[in-house]
Formats: structure tokens, C-alpha cells, sequence
């Protein structure tokens, strides 16, 4: 026998072959009944609450229809395992409930619906609930990003462009842009959200039913905001997906680039953070290092936490604008993913920021170098003394380059030293000037226009953000408290 024809004979003759079951039917059963259990049953459950009331069905069906559904659901899921006989979970499903009430009354369940809308229905199920549990932990981050802020307020530290020391400002001033950067993304969430939170339910495979179901009380039942009118739409539309990756995406792009920030300044170098000892890692053979982990891995977490929501874009590229349920099977794991270990990174720099300890003396002492205050040099020549900008910035530049050759600092300087490099007649910086020019904190105090790092301006801020965030919150825990009473309502339904 050759191996063609022996691999042909292990394959079987029958749906489904060897190779199909064990490379894509049992994988795909083991994910559906991790991430699908719950929400299939819930639609069961649904659904024939609407068909009874729609006299589709007669009550005293449904009320054993509902007592099936119950009764297998409350199994351990573990013990649904993959069997041959059965494609997948929800024929599995169909067929314990077939056992406790008989094969016609659970062939009518799936009266008025297909595999299609109530697929896409589970997917926007637990997709609403990862969006929803990733979003309270942007939140938690938030808060804890506006209390080190508001800690922080007159902590002094360089402020980078292009990697390099540009300008003295605030560790307050620093958190908050990360903070008004993670709100734009947690807004990007509800954006998502408000697309993923519509109900396909009633379109059935394509173009609805003949039977008079009730798509909105589907809609109300599941806890959906609306319905998808079109039900070709409901079928073929898949940028409720697009719009959950893009956001995690961008999200975990715009956390990656501070928590890199977070690995330069925890290094001995710079000096400036220090990270908890519960959260850092002694090297094997090194005994003086503090490798920063929690740090590291929630770099990298963040960045496969992007590449799975990417993967899950590319899987929907080129596919045909209808029905892809069956080869959603495969991309809609890739999606839980990158929120389960996005979640992971919001929860580990909680952590590290909520333990993090700063050195301010290196940081002020950091401040004060590189030349950092030298455009107020160039301010004060214009503002006080009346020299055009572009010549007090060409003499700030100079006396920058000068410093940096002589490896000194501005404050090794005399006034007296600075007034000899400034080539005009009438100018001449007091002692008062030159020490104001030289200081990291009256460069921030002086920058007070709406949004500058000085103290006040961002108290005034975080006050602001602290009830925007207030608002926020009692939102996002009445949005989850109406779904768990109208989940809690279609559990304890009873006709």
C-alpha cells in the first residue's frame, strides 16, 4: 500500500476526515466552548421567550423548551467533549437537550433563526463583554494615573523630544497627558461598543423568516441597544469586528510608547523610578540587579496584544461580503486574545504605578542640565529686553553650544560670564534674570497659559479630569448594571 493510499484509508470515507476533525472541528469545539457556552444558551433562552410570545409556539412547549435549555446549561462544561457525530457545540447542545425533552420539541427551538444571526449574535455577546471588562480596567488605570498626577504636581523632571532633553516640566504634567491619551482611547472603546451592542437576531441565514418573530424583543432580551435593521447587513457587515481591533490597537500603541518611557527611567542611568520589590525579578547569577519584568512583559504584552488584533484584521481582509460564521470561528479567538492580554497590561501598570516610588532629587538634579531652561533665555531677552526673537534664540543657541563644549552646565555660569556672550550694547541680565533663567521651577511657573505644566494650571486640570472621570464611571457602571438586570430578568424568566 503506498502512503497516498494508506494516509486516504486513516482518513476515513465519511465527513468528517481524519485531518479535518483533528486540525480544525476539535480546536474550533474546544474554543466555542470556552468563549460561546454562556451566550448560547442565553439565546436559546431568548429565543423562546419571543417565539411563545409571538404564539409561534404554545406556552406549555416553551416552559419544557426553557427547562432543557436550563437543565443542560447548568452541566459542567467540561464535560462536553468533541464528538464526531455532531459538527460542533451547538449541535452537541442541541442534542442533550434533544435527550432531556425530546428531538421535535428541540428542533423547534431553532424556529425563525439560523446558524448565521445567531452566531454573529454570540460573537457581539462576548465581544461586549471583553470591551466592557477591558474598559474598567482603563479606568482603574485612570484614576490611579490622576492620583500620582495630583502627587506629582511640583515633582520636576526633563521633558523629551526626539529622545533628548528638550524642556523642564512636571511628573504631574507628564501622567496627565498619559491619562487624557488613555481617555481618547477608552473613548475609541465605547465608540466600538456602541457598534459591537447591536442584535442581528431575526435575520435569520440571510433575508429574515416567514414566521412573525419579534426582532426587538430579541434585541431587549439580550440586552442589545438596537437592532441591525438590514438582515443583509446583520449578515454580511463585519466592521463591528474592525472597529474592536482598531481601538485595542490603537491603544496598545499608545500604552507601549509610555511604558518604554517607563524602561528609561527605571534604569540606574536615569535614576528617576523605582519599582516596587514585588514587582521586579533578581537576575539568576547577578545579585546587585532589579530587573523591571513587570515592566518588560507588559511591553510585551502590549505588542501581542496589537498583533492578535491585527491578525484578526487581516482575516477579514478580501473575505466576500456575506456569511463568514464558520471561518469566524477561527478569527474571533485571535480578538479575545488581545483583550485578555491587554487587560493584562492595564492591570499590571496599575500596579506599578500605584507602588511606584520617585526620586525627586535626581529628577530635579536632571532638570537642571542639558541646557534645558536655555529657551528661557531667549524669552526673557525678547519679553524683558525687547531683542527680536529669532536674535535672542541665535544667542540662546550659542551660549547652548558654548556650555555643551566646556562640559559645564548653565548654572557654572556668572551673569556676568552670560552678559559678555550676548553681543548687544544695551542688553544686560541682572543676577535676579540670570537665576530665574537657570531654574526648573520658574521655567514651569511661568508656563501657566491652559494646559502648561505649571502646578496650578495642572491641579486645575486634574480637578477637571477628576469629574469628567466621576461622570464617566457612574456611566460605565449603570450601562453594567442594565445588562446584568436584563441578563438576570431573561434567567429568571417564567411564562
Amino acid at each position: 500500500m503506498s502512503v497516498f493510499d494508506e494516509f486516504i484509508k486513516n482518513e476515513g470515507n465519511s465527513f468528517p476526515g481524519k485531518t479535518y476533525e483533528e486540525e480544525l472541528l476539535v480546536p474550533v469545539f474546544n474554543d466555542q466552548k470556552i468563549y460561546l457556552f454562556d451566550v448560547m444558551f442565553d439565546i436559546h433562552r431568548a429565543h423562546v421567550i419571543m417565539l411563545a410570545e409571538q404564539n409561534i409556539i404554545q406556552i406549555e412547549a416553551a416552559k419544557k423548551m426553557l427547562a432543557g435549555i436550563n437543565k443542560v446549561a447548568a452541566l459542567d462544561k467540561d464535560t462536553f467533549t468533541y464528538q464526531p457525530e455532531f459538527e460542533d457545540l451547538f449541535f452537541l447542545v442541541e442534542a442533550k437537550i434533544s435527550e432531556e425533552i425530546g428531538a421535535d420539541l428541540a428542533g423547534n427551538i431553532h424556529i425563525g433563526r439560523s446558524r448565521n444571526d445567531m452566531g454573529i449574535a454570540m460573537y457581539r455577546l462576548v465581544l461586549r463583554k471583553y470591551l466592557l471588562d477591558f474598559l474598567k480596567e482603563s479606568y482603574r488605570l485612570s484614576e490611579i494615573l490622576l492620583t500620582q498626577a495630583q502627587q506629582h504636581a511640583r515633582t520636576y523632571i526633563t521633558g523629551f523630544t526626539h529622545t533628548q532633553p528638550a524642556q523642564p516640566t512636571t511628573l504631574g504634567h507628564y501622567f496627565l497627558a498619559i491619562y487624557d491619551v488613555l481617555q481618547r482611547d477608552i473613548n475609541r472603546m465605547w465608540a466600538s461598543y456602541a457598534t459591537v451592542n447591536q442584535s442581528p437576531m431575526g435575520a435569520a441565514a440571510l433575508t429574515t423568516t416567514g414566521f412573525p418573530i419579534n426582532r426587538q424583543r430579541m434585541c431587549e432580551l439580550l440586552g442589545f441597544d438596537k437592532i441591525i435593521e438590514n438582515s443583509y447587513d446583520c449578515i454580511g457587515g463585519a466592521d463591528y469586528l474592525l472597529d474592536a481591533s482598531t481601538a485595542i490597537m490603537t491603544c496598545m500603541v499608545n500604552t507601549g510608547r509610555w511604558i518604554q518611557d517607563f524602561l528609561r527611567y527605571v534604569t540606574r542611568e536615569a535614576g528617576y523610578f523605582k519599582v516596587a520589590d514585588t514587582y521586579v525579578q533578581v537576575s539568576s547569577i547577578m545579585p546587585q540587579k532589579r530587573n523591571p519584568v513587570s515592566i518588560e512583559h507588559s511591553r510585551s504584552l502590549a505588542s501581542s496584544a496589537y498583533g492578535d488584533a491585527l491578525a484578526a484584521i487581516n482575516m477579514i481582509h478580501n473575505t466576500p461580503f456575506g456569511d463568514i460564521v464558520d471561518t469566524e470561528d477561527d478569527l474571533q479567538p485571535h480578538l479575545y486574545r488581545a483583550f485578555e492580554k491587554a487587560n493584562r497590561v492595564m492591570k499590571l501598570m496599575y500596579a506599578v504605578i500605584a507602588t511606584l516610588e520617585v526620586d525627586k532629587e535626581m529628577t530635579m538634579k536632571m532638570a537642571r542640565k542639558s541646557s534645558i531652561t536655555i529657551t528661557e533665555l531667549a524669552d526673557t531677552l525678547t519679553r524683558e529686553h525687547h531683542v527680536s526673537f529669532r536674535k535672542a534664540h541665535t544667542i540662546a543657541s550659542h551660549i547652548a553650544q558654548k556650555t555643551s563644549e566646556e562640559k559645564k552646565e548653565l548654572y557654572d555660569w556668572a551673569v556676568s560670564e552670560i552678559n559678555a556672550m550676548i553681543p548687544i550694547d544695551h542688553v544686560s541680565l541682572s543676577e535676579e534674570e540670570w537665576k530665574k533663567i537657570i531654574s526648573p521651577e520658574h521655567f514651569v511657573e511661568i508656563r501657566s497659559r491652559q494646559g502648561g505644566p505649571n502646578p496650578l494650571e495642572v491641579t486645575k486640570m486634574i480637578q477637571d479630569r477628576k469629574q469628567q472621570l466621576d461622570a464617566q464611571l457612574k456611566e460605565y457602571e449603570k450601562t453594567v448594571d442594565e445588562l446584568n438586570c436584563r441578563r438576570s430578568k431573561l434567567l429568571a424568566y417564567t411564562f
